[in-house]
Protein backbone atom coordinates (compact mmCIF):
# COMPACT_ATOMS: atom_id res chain seq x y z
CA UNK A 1 0.00 0.00 0.00
CA UNK A 2 1.13 3.61 -0.52
CA UNK A 3 -0.52 6.60 0.16
CA UNK A 4 0.73 10.43 -0.44
CA UNK A 5 -1.27 12.86 1.94
CA UNK A 6 -0.81 16.94 1.38
CA UNK A 7 -1.28 18.61 4.73
CA UNK A 8 -0.80 22.24 5.93
CA UNK A 9 0.28 22.95 10.01
CA UNK A 10 -0.82 26.20 11.80
CA UNK A 11 2.98 26.89 13.64
CA UNK A 12 0.87 29.17 15.73
CA UNK A 13 -0.93 26.54 17.20
CA UNK A 14 2.00 23.87 18.24
CA UNK A 15 2.86 24.37 21.97
CA UNK A 16 6.05 25.27 23.03
CA UNK A 17 5.97 21.99 25.67
CA UNK A 18 5.25 19.87 22.31
CA UNK A 19 8.64 20.15 21.12
CA UNK A 20 11.41 17.96 22.27
CA UNK A 21 14.54 17.48 22.08
CA UNK A 22 17.82 14.78 21.58
CA UNK A 23 21.27 14.55 20.34
CA UNK A 24 20.97 18.54 19.87
CA UNK A 25 17.45 17.56 17.34
CA UNK A 26 14.49 19.32 17.85
CA UNK A 27 11.46 16.67 17.24
CA UNK A 28 7.66 17.80 17.03
CA UNK A 29 5.54 14.09 17.41
CA UNK A 30 2.26 14.27 15.73
CA UNK A 31 -0.38 12.16 15.27
CA UNK A 32 -2.43 12.02 11.38
CA UNK A 33 -6.01 10.90 10.88
CA UNK A 34 -7.52 10.05 8.00
CA UNK A 35 -11.26 9.79 7.60
CA UNK A 36 -13.35 8.73 4.67
CA UNK A 37 -15.70 11.44 4.94
CA UNK A 38 -14.29 14.90 3.70
CA UNK A 39 -14.92 18.27 4.54
CA UNK A 40 -14.27 21.77 3.00
CA UNK A 41 -11.93 19.49 0.32
CA UNK A 42 -10.06 17.97 3.74
CA UNK A 43 -10.18 14.14 4.98
CA UNK A 44 -7.22 14.49 6.95
CA UNK A 45 -6.20 15.63 10.35
CA UNK A 46 -2.53 16.46 12.72
CA UNK A 47 -3.04 16.74 16.64
CA UNK A 48 -0.17 16.77 19.14
CA UNK A 49 0.76 13.12 19.87
CA UNK A 50 -0.90 12.70 22.81
CA UNK A 51 0.47 9.59 25.48
CA UNK A 52 -1.48 6.80 26.50
CA UNK A 53 -2.03 8.68 30.53
CA UNK A 54 -3.89 11.31 27.63
CA UNK A 55 -5.52 8.98 25.58
CA UNK A 56 -6.80 6.79 29.17
CA UNK A 57 -7.71 10.05 30.83
CA UNK A 58 -9.61 10.99 27.33
CA UNK A 59 -7.93 14.65 27.11
CA UNK A 60 -8.49 17.12 23.95
CA UNK A 61 -6.70 16.64 21.05
CA UNK A 62 -4.54 19.69 20.38
CA UNK A 63 -5.58 19.81 16.67
CA UNK A 64 -2.76 21.94 14.59
CA UNK A 65 -3.72 21.29 11.16
CA UNK A 66 -5.43 19.46 8.40
CA UNK A 67 -5.07 17.86 4.90
CA UNK A 68 -6.50 15.36 2.07
CA UNK A 69 -5.09 12.42 0.65
CA UNK A 70 -4.47 12.84 -3.03
CA UNK A 71 -3.24 9.35 -4.04
CA UNK A 72 -3.75 5.93 -2.87
CA UNK A 73 -2.90 2.40 -4.47
CA UNK A 74 -5.15 1.33 -2.24
CA UNK A 75 -5.42 -0.41 1.18
CA UNK A 76 -3.70 1.57 4.25
CA UNK A 77 -1.98 -0.86 6.29
CA UNK A 78 -0.37 -0.66 9.52
CA UNK A 79 3.10 -0.38 9.67
CA UNK A 80 5.33 -3.21 11.64
CA UNK A 81 8.39 -2.74 13.25
CA UNK A 82 11.57 -4.33 11.05
CA UNK A 83 13.98 -6.46 12.89
CA UNK A 84 17.35 -6.11 12.29
CA UNK A 85 19.86 -8.55 11.87
CA UNK A 86 24.00 -8.41 12.52
CA UNK A 87 26.71 -11.03 12.14
CA UNK A 88 26.63 -11.22 16.44
CA UNK A 89 22.85 -11.00 17.34
CA UNK A 90 19.64 -10.09 16.16
CA UNK A 91 17.66 -7.05 17.86
CA UNK A 92 14.78 -5.30 17.37
CA UNK A 93 15.26 -2.21 15.76
CA UNK A 94 15.61 0.74 18.56
CA UNK A 95 12.07 3.38 18.29
CA UNK A 96 12.93 4.53 21.56
CA UNK A 97 13.38 8.06 19.78
CA UNK A 98 9.68 7.83 19.37
CA UNK A 99 8.77 8.47 22.72
CA UNK A 100 9.75 11.23 24.66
Amino acid sequence: MSALVNFSIDLNKVPKTAVTSKNGKAYLNLTMSVNDETKFGNNTGVFIRQTKEQRDAKDKKEYIGNGQVVWTSGDVVVAEKEELESENSSSVADSSFLDF
